[in-house]
């Protein structure tokens, strides 16, 4: 039997490396510097583990859900 969500170690346990992740993520999808990109809001969903950033660049912003457990970008959906 495999432990569940709430017995697993998290990679991503503070708001800081969520951040990273995602602004890693935009840089390499967009196409742009880390330093032009801005952080707008976290959020954390507790029951599913996961992890929202909200960043914008340029005139660009976007949503990016990742798994906590995993460590991973799960989706990027722009706004």
């Amino acid at each position: 039997m495999s432990p569940g969500i709430g017995l697993m170690k998290r990679r991503l346990e503070k708001e800081k490396e969520a951040i990273v992740l995602a602004i890693s993520g935009i840089a390499k999808k967009y196409d742009v510097k880390p330093d032009d990109i801005k952080t707008l809001e976290t959020k954390y969903h507790d029951d599913a583990g996961d992890w929202y950033v909200a960043l914008g660049w340029d005139e660009n912003k976007a949503i990016i859900k990742m798994d906590s457990v995993q460590g991973t970008i799960t989706e990027i959906k722009e706004i």
